[in-house]
Formats: C-alpha cells, sequence, structure tokens
C-alpha cells in the first residue's frame, strides 16, 4: 500500500533540519570520525519511504544548505546528495524486495557512492585528501540501517492507515 498521509513532506522537512543540526553538532575529539552520514541516510530514508513526494529535488536543497551551514565547497553535498536520491528512487522496487541484510548492503553501496562523489570533488578543488578514516562513517551508516529500516516499516504503516 503506498503511503498517502498527509504529514509526510512536513515530517521529512523536519527530519531533514534535525540531520542537518546532527552533520554539525561538534563531537568529542575521538568520536569525530564515526560521525554517521545522517543527511545521507535520511534522504534514502524518506527516498525509499515516499519517493513520490521526496526525491532529488529534496536532496539538492539539503546538501545546499549543508553545503552553506557546514563550510564546504558549495555544491559538494548537493551533487553527492541528489546522486544517493536518484540511484535510491530508481532502485527503490529492488531494494524494498532484499531482506534486511542485504538491504543494508544497499544502503551501504549508496553511502560509499555519496563519499566517492565528495572525494572526487575534494581532488577536483585540490584540496588535501582526506585519510582512511573518511571511510568510516559508511560502516556506521552500515550499523545503524536495519534501525532505521525498523521505523521505516512503523512510518509506512502509520502514513498507509492515514
Amino acid at each position: 500500500m503506498p503511503a498517502r498521509g498527509r504529514g509526510g513532506p512536513a515530517w521529512a522537512a523536519l527530519t531533514l533540519m534535525l540531520a542537518m543540526f546532527l552533520a554539525i553538532l561538534p563531537m568529542p575529539a575521538g568520536f569525530e570520525d564515526f560521525r554517521p552520514q545522517w543527511l545521507a541516510l535520511t534522504i534514502i530514508f524518506w527516498c525509499l519511504t515516499l519517493p513520490e513526494r521526496i526525491g532529488v529535488f529534496w536532496a539538492f536543497w539539503s546538501g545546499l544548505i549543508l553545503d552553506v551551514v557546514s563550510g564546504s565547497l558549495l555544491g559538494q553535498n548537493a551533487l553527492s546528495l541528489s546522486v544517493v536520491a536518484y540511484l535510491t528512487v530508481i532502485l527503490r522496487p529492488r531494494a524494498r524486495l532484499f531482506p534486511l541484510p542485504q538491504q543494508s548492503l544497499f544502503v551501504w553501496v549508496l553511502l560509499l557512492v555519496e563519499r566517492l562523489l565528495a572525494l572526487w570533488v575534494v581532488g577536483a578543488s585540490g584540496q588535501p585528501m582526506p585519510t582512511l578514516a573518511y571511510w568510516l562513517p559508511t560502516f556506521v551508516g552500515l550499523l545503524l540501517w536495519p534501525w532505521l529500516s525498523i521505523m521505516r516499516n512503523r512510518v509506512e504503516r502509520r502514513m498507509g492507515a492515514v
């Protein structure tokens, strides 16, 4: 049953703002390398839940806002999140058929794509290349996805019932 609830885009906007806040929130020095890709995970979450309402447009503008508030190169996050949203929406029918472990690997690959595109922009702009710790957030996202998937199933049921 498709999700047809009224509050979908409003909840998506609220969770995207929360993800942006979590992306710029200061963390203790030892944990900074383990910060999950909150905005990418939230975009994937909503593109799997409400693909007809939340997609590339939302990802682009969310990424642009994150570029501004985080001080990164303008368009870096917008590009990578737009590609991730596009891949998520296009591959959604297949991804929903996967069992949870395979779906987690699918999300991990999307997070790797986001990191690779951001790395490409960093390299093209002449900035120094990051260390191997740059890839740690993808593994944290892999571990977080089963809980996010459970939440996604609950949100779909609730929105479908409204």
